[in-house]
């Protein structure tokens, strides 16, 4: 149903489910038959983005907390990816069906993916104590999430005209960011808090048990009538509403009728392939970010970075990111023009990359720099990415607005399939990240907790690791000697008496008694503290091998993956020519002004025709 279709207006039948009960029509039938005006419409959309928001919140907890996983089950990095993978793939298969909200409505897709979500996370989570039920946990939760993809920017859609398309897809694709951005804020705040991670999914898992009430009360869809048809611009309404009058049930069938043959066009595959690959430096920055950080860069102090302190980094990161969509949506409908953002947008992504991906073979990159150029790269991202979404929209309804949902389906199948399938080879390429995490604070705090005030914290031996490993290695046969004969080296810790240390002196040989006076601070700062880690660390020495070839292979491993998403991102600017849209500012104003003669033309011509059938009316 198109902007040049009209019909004689007629009553509208009343839509099947007036004739269920209350309880059924309040828990399923969310419909309205008018389109909103300005206040409702925004209060619709914004309903829209903060579930989308919280949705993705639950949906990438788990990356805010990655290295803490990883040592809680003792899980390996690729067996970790996996999850991700088969979670993507599962999501890509759950959006196909989820084309069919096309014909029965996005809102209950919505409001109980956010209760289903939010059962997952906030008790099947925590309540998975092998890294197997972790991996279902997780992989249930792509399936609700590969049918939100398609849902929720269909809503968004189905209330924003297309002049204001681009800032409503900004604003859309805020819910993701924000997600992750809130994923980070959170971790950041909390973790050290409560101490565990699981506590970061019942935070999420709640968000979005509260969130499935609000919707369940307040969010509404646009009936078939109103949504198949097409809304250039907000002063379509009355022509739209008064078409909607005369729309039939068998129209509305034969405008969905086979939505695949309509709908599986090159331009359509080629704009989504292209957005798929541009976007995987987005999905590694989604998921495995947090990671990055820790295992790759160094504080000033020669430790790595700790989990909170990479959560920070993703602030920076998510923020810049969710404020450059809404930006570049504004601007872009300002001007009223798609492509030059994309093609703008996309050369800088790849300049920024460069930039930002150089660094990883620098692990003392400060932690501002690495915040800078994390703030570039997310800026150029999103100058891209909002236009294309508004851009792929409009294609899609070129084609047929009633099938807004079945494109979205294809475009979130073709993106969920290929970060599945990338991430298939991510392991491969970074197979360094385990050893590293294996032996980390995080991990040995697994083996040696803490032990209260003034004890062992996984906090303190991040900060102090190097140098306590460093000097037992370069002291070993004093610990040895000094661990042999401990009850006379304590005695004189505790009693530094003449006998004390002539007992002490026999029982060492001079030399190494002339070593522990030498050394005796570092061995109270750097070896009594942190004994349980330091023999940790010792009885596993092949570990600890393979965690220094690691650390010295890793961040050119992490280099070669972002290579491979800046190839993706070249794939992508031939690809912007096949989106519907103009490059001149000058003509699509051009297009706006007479597609606002046709609508002048066709709204007089029925308010003529439905004048005409009241004078011959009896």
């Amino acid at each position: 149903m198109t902007t040049t279709e009209s019909a004689p207006p007629a009553a509208a039948p009343p839509p099947p489910s007036s004739k269920r009960g209350p309880v059924f029509r309040f828990l399923f039938h969310h419909e309205i038959d008018e389109y909103p005006r300005p206040a409702g419409r925004t209060g619709y959309l914004a309903l829209a983005i903060v579930a989308t928001i919280v949705l993705y919140y639950t949906y990438y907890t788990q990356t805010g907390v990655t290295p803490n996983i990883l040592a809680y089950y003792h899980m390996s990095f690729a067996f970790y990816v996996g999850i991700v993978i088969v979670s993507n793939l599962i999501g890509a298969f759950a959006s196909l069906p989820a084309s069919q909200t096309d014909r029965l409505g996005r809102t209950n897709v919505v409001i109980y993916g956010l209760l289903l979500v939010g059962l997952l996370v906030a008790v099947g989570v925590p309540n998975a104590h092998t890294e197997w039920s972790f991996a279902v946990v997780i992989c249930l939760l792509g399936l609700v999430e590969g049918a939100i993809l398609v849902a929720t920017p269909a809503l968004v859609r189905d209330f924003s005209p297309q002049l204001g398309r681009a800032s409503a897809m900004g604003f859309w694709t805020v819910g993701p960011v924000a997600g992750s951005l809130l994923t980070s804020i959170v971790a950041h705040n909390t973790l050290d808090h409560f101490g565990d991670w699981q506590s970061q999914f019942i935070i999420s898992g709640i968000s979005a048990l509260v969130v499935f009430v609000v919707a369940l009360f307040f969010m509404r869809d646009l009936s078939p009538r109103i949504r198949d048809q097409l809304m250039v611009t907000a002063r379509d309404q009355t022509l739209v509403e008064a078409r909607a009058m005369g729309i039939s049930d068998d129209e509305l069938r034969a405008a969905t009728a086979s939505p695949w043959r309509q709908i599986l066009k090159w331009d359509l595959i080629g704009s989504a392939f292209g957005i798929s690959v541009f976007l995987l430096v987005y999905y590694v920055a989604a998921s495995f970010f947090t990671i990055y950080y820790v295992v790759t860069f160094l504080n000033p102090n020669g430790t790595g970075f700790t989990t909170p302190q990479a959560n920070g980094l993703n602030e920076w990161f998510w923020t810049a990111d969710i404020i450059a969509l809404i930006v570049v949506g504004i601007l872009s409908d300002k001007l009223r023009v798609r492509k030059p953002f994309m093609l703008f947008g996309a050369l800088l992504s790849i300049v920024m990359l460069l930039l930002f991906g150089s660094r990883a073979t620098h692990p003392h990159t400060g932690y501002y720099t690495l915040a800078f150029l994390g703030v570039g790269l997310a800026i150029t991202l999103s100058c891209a990415f909002a236009p294309w979404m508004a851009g792929y929209t409009e294609t899609i309804e070129a084609k047929n607005p009633a099938l807004v949902a079945t494109g979205l389906a294809l475009w979130g199948w073709i993106i969920r399939m290929v970060v599945g399938v990338s991430f298939i080879f991510l392991p491969i390429v970074i197979n360094t990240v385990n050893p590293v995490v294996d032996n980390s604070p995080v991990a040995t705090a697994q083996i040696c907790p803490s032990k209260g005030p003034g004890g062992t914290t996984a906090e303190t031996f991040a900060a102090e690791q190097p140098k306590s490993v460093a000097f037992a290695k370069a002291h070993t046969p004093l610990l040895e000697k000094i661990q042999a004969n401990s009850a006379v080296v304590n005695a004189v810790a505790a009693n530094p008496s003449g006998a004390n240390i002539a007992a002490a002196s026999k029982a060492l040989g001079p030399v190494y008694f002339a070593q522990l006076v030498k050394y005796e601070s570092q061995l109270k700062t750097l070896v009594q503290p942190y004994q349980c880690e330091l023999n940790y660390l010792s009885a596993n020495q092949a570990a600890l091998t393979k965690l220094q070839d690691a650390q010295a292979k890793s961040p050119q491993q992490w280099q070669r993956w972002f290579w491979v998403d800046l190839v993706g991102m070249v794939v992508f600017i031939p690809l912007i020519w096949l989106t519907k849209g103009r490059w001149s500012p000058r003509k699509a104003k051009q297009d706006e002004q007479e597609h606002d003669r046709l609508v002048a033309e066709e709204l007089s011509h029925l308010q003529h025709e439905s004048a005409g059938a009241g004078a011959s009316s009896p």
